[in-house]
């Protein structure tokens, strides 16, 4: 009579052993890891969005006001579609005025958003209508 291939010593043998339910463990453990680490990521720079947009919604209403009263505006106050927190309040929003024809508007990360290393600070310099982006065109999502 033969034996079924799985009997050792009449002993027949079934399921995982220990060592292998502990490495299944461990890899499921790091995938887990870098999945919230990515996401993470992917998070902050989706947040982004949220200042990109109350920048550009800056440049617009400094537009009109510029082509209204022959100048850009010296403060938030004066551009009555720009806040001072974007519209998910990611980042806190201030315009530097650097005079009739130019202005800088800075969009800082606050909260969750702070953690988005290298982008934490957006900003549009306006030099008599030609936007520069910074710090970068990553941050920018471009």
């Amino acid at each position: 009579m033969s034996q079924p291939p799985l009997a050792r010593a009449g002993k027949l043998h079934r399921g995982f052993t220990l060592v292998e339910c502990l490495l299944v463990c461990a890899l499921a453990g790091i995938l887990a890891t870098l999945t919230v680490v990515a996401s993470q990521r992917w998070e902050l720079r989706a947040g982004r969005l949220d200042g990109v947009d109350a920048l550009t919604r800056i440049q617009t209403a400094q537009e009109q006001h510029r082509a209204l009263h022959g100048l850009y505006a010296s403060d938030l106050a004066a551009l009555r579609s720009a806040g001072v927190q974007s519209r998910q309040g990611r980042y806190s929003l201030q315009l530097q005025h650097g005079g009739a024809e130019s202005y800088t508007a800075v969009a800082t990360a606050q909260g969750r958003q702070s953690r988005d290393n290298g982008c934490a600070t957006l900003t549009l310099q306006v030099d008599q209508g030609y936007p520069q982006a910074g710090p970068n065109a990553g941050c920018w999502n471009r």
